[in-house]
Parts: structure tokens; sequence; C-alpha cells
């Protein structure tokens, strides 16, 4: 795939959709590093800047994270346990507060889960981590 400079999707949506796309497919397998900033730059004709923003992008969808100074990788895929849910629960998908980020470790992108039991008991989930299930009927 190439970035077209004459199209009307922005050159960072472009290159973000190729960078997407290859993660996707297992080309970029995790844990992996990106190209550098340079070789994008080169390889896909695009600047600087439009680099930067196709890896926010994709960091604000949880596919990759930045280590300053060091790159962008491929995010791991974690582990998911199953939280059942106890009959009258109600859940709420959010994006984390900065200090909820910090505590659970969560990656720039990833929602938490704020479980609400009958009781009115909040417990907050990492979004990537959990899998909701229903209790038998």
């Amino acid at each position: 795939m190439t970035v077209d400079p004459r199209s009307h999707t922005p050159v960072y949506v472009q290159l973000a959709d190729i960078l997407r796309q290859q993660i996707e497919s297992g080309e970029m397998s995790p844990g992996s590093a990106l190209p550098s900033e340079a070789r994008m730059t080169q390889e896909y004709g695009v600047g600087r800047e439009a680099v930067r923003m196709s890896i926010s992008l994709l960091r604000s969808e949880g596919l990759v994270n930045t280590v300053r100074g060091h790159g962008s990788y491929v995010r791991e895929t974690p582990q998911r346990r199953q939280v059942e849910l106890s009959p009258g629960a109600s859940v709420v998908a959010r994006m984390p507060s900065g200090t909820e980020r910090r505590a659970m470790q969560l990656d720039e992108g990833v929602p938490v889960l704020e479980v609400r039991d009958a009781k009115g008991d909040v417990e907050v989930l990492p979004g990537d981590e959990v899998e909701l299930t229903r209790p038998p009927a």
C-alpha cells in the first residue's frame, strides 16, 4: 500500500491505515518495533509530523505503545480473565483518569469498565484484560 498525497483522506490517516493493516495481518507481531520515523518518512514520502500523528492515532486505538527515546512497538495482547456479572449488575465503559491509568498501568487508548453491582458497589477494571460474562440462566 502507498500513501496518496492527492487523496481527500489525510496522509497521516492513510499511513495509520497501512500500519494497522500490517499489525492486524500479523506482518508486524506483538512486541515488534515499528519502523523509525526517518524510515517511514522516506518509505512513504510523508513528513515527520504525519508519521507522529499516525503513531498517535494507533496509540489512541491501543494498538501500539511508545517508549520515549526507544521507539514505538506493537502492543502485546494481554491475557484476559473472565469476570461474571452478578444479577442486577451494570457496566459502563469509559476512558480512565490519569490517576487510574497510572495505578492500573494502562496504555494510552485503553478504556476501563465500571462494574456496578446491585448494591451499588463499583469496581473499575481494565477494559483490555477482562471478558464479562453473565451467569447461566
